[in-house]
């Protein structure tokens, strides 16, 4: 079996998948718009900002694996900083990220029957929004299409965010360009889903999600890894506040307005708030919102994991994700959660011992669970401790095996 590999912009889960195809031999190619050597010590050397973005394209694949077309993510990239954001606007900018996406999208599609004559390519494997064309073109051919849905397919994720901004419309400017994404956009997604024979999900939030028309296609729910845990020594003193990390697009997709909500139910002083991630609006909308909090600005991976260490208890309260990998990088680092299931990551909550797992829109369990934290700091301190061993357990090793092992029985 051979596997036709593409994703835009590429990440953790993608590369893991990849690695593991190349060294067992299934990899006929990969397809990406930037492409970096791992090797390139030059990246290094850039501010962090840059370091964090190109690190994320870099891949450990050989050279002939590897096809990229950069100039338009390059664009994407470059064009806000000189003030043309016009140029990158939802759908409608011609460097706009859904550009990006279905120019990557039509040159696989128009590659593959030159690489099937050249290469014995049994399947292809695409990603939500870059995969109609490819698809297309592969049902022609006769190769098996397979589907990774990263995220809660569209129409109910659509539904729960119109809901959200129906009940906080203030913060309706948070949810993202989701909410807004065009008919157009809408149908392409549906008629990927359709042309799927297989089916990639991160967990059990986002497989219920997928529509009952779809229930017959091949499913493979493959959780993603953890970090490996770091070994350091958490301070024994309890006369701080609870430091309560939210870590994530500072958006109500997350969840952010809820837990703003729950903290303002605790007495004074108790807890003290850390929030970190990309501003969905200005900061000045966060603090008419609460003003007693502490804003961190995004960062390199290895200083995030940092601020983890500095915290007590992670809490991201989410409506819509697919599997948030934040949730075992800060189990990682001797974390409890307190989290949804919308987050993806249920399993991760052996509940009262890993975490606390709460529904959706409830300030009041939030804070609830914090009261709980506060009240308990030694036994907080030890459900961090089997947190990071929980997590330990889930490796990306083990999620580019299952996922490998599951489509050699089907294709």
């Amino acid at each position: 079996m051979k596997i036709l590999m593409s994703h835009p912009t590429g990440n953790q889960f993608v590369r893991a998948l990849l690695q593991t195809l190349q060294e067992d031999g299934l990899l006929a190619g990969f397809y990406t718009t930037v492409a970096l050597p791992t090797e390139a010590s030059w990246i290094r050397r850039l501010p962090g900002s840059w370091r964090t973005e190109l690190s994320r394209r870099s891949y450990n694949l050989e050279p002939k694996y590897i096809h990229s077309r950069p100039f338009l993510e390059l664009l994407r990239n470059v064009l806000p900083k000189f003030g043309l954001k016009h140029f990158v606007r939802h759908e409608k900018g011609f460097a706009s990220l859904d550009q990006v996406y279905q120019n990557l999208d039509k040159s696989v599609a128009a590659a593959l029957p030159k690489l099937l004559s050249t290469a014995n390519i049994h399947a292809v494997y695409a990603y939500e929004d870059a995969a109609l064309e490819t698809f297309r073109a592969a049902k022609v051919l006769g190769v098996t299409c397979i589907y990774d849905l990263p995220i809660a397919y569209w129409e109910t994720g659509r539904k729960l965010m119109q809901e959200e901004a129906r009940r906080l419309p203030a913060w309706a400017v948070t949810l993202g360009g989701g909410i807004y994404d065009s008919e157009t956009k809408l149908q392409r997604k549906k008629q990927e889903l359709e042309l799927a024979d297989v089916v990639v999900v991160p967990g059990d939030f986002v497989k219920h999600s997928i529509p009952e028309w779809a229930a017959g296609k091949k499913i493979i729910v493959s959780p993603f890894g953890s970090p490996k845990p770091v070994q350091f020594q958490r301070s024994k003193s309890f006369d701080r506040p609870l430091r309560i990390l939210f870590a994530g697009s500072m958006g109500q997709r997350k969840g952010l307005a809820d837990l703003f909500a729950a903290v303002k139910m605790l007495p004074p002083g108790q807890v003290e708030l850390v929030v970190m991630g990309p501003l969905q609006a200005p900061l000045s909308f966060y603090r008419t919102q609460m003003t007693d909090f502490t804003y961190e600005s995004s960062r390199p991976h290895e200083e995030v994991l940092k601020l983890m260490q500095s915290c007590d208890v992670f809490c991201l309260p989410s409506i819509v994700e697919g599997r948030a990998l934040v949730m075992q990088e800060a189990m990682s680092q001797g974390l409890p959660l307190l989290i949804t299931p919308n987050t993806g990551g249920s399993d991760l909550v052996l509940e009262g011992r890993t975490g606390f797992c709460v529904p959706i829109r409830s300030p009041e369990a939030i804070a609830e669970k914090l009261q709980w934290y506060t009240d308990n700091r030694e036994q907080t301190r030890e459900m961090g401790k089997l947190a990071a061993e929980h997590a330990a357990l889930y490796t990306w090793e083990k999620y580019a095996d299952h996922i490998i092992k599951q489509l050699i029985d089907e294709v």
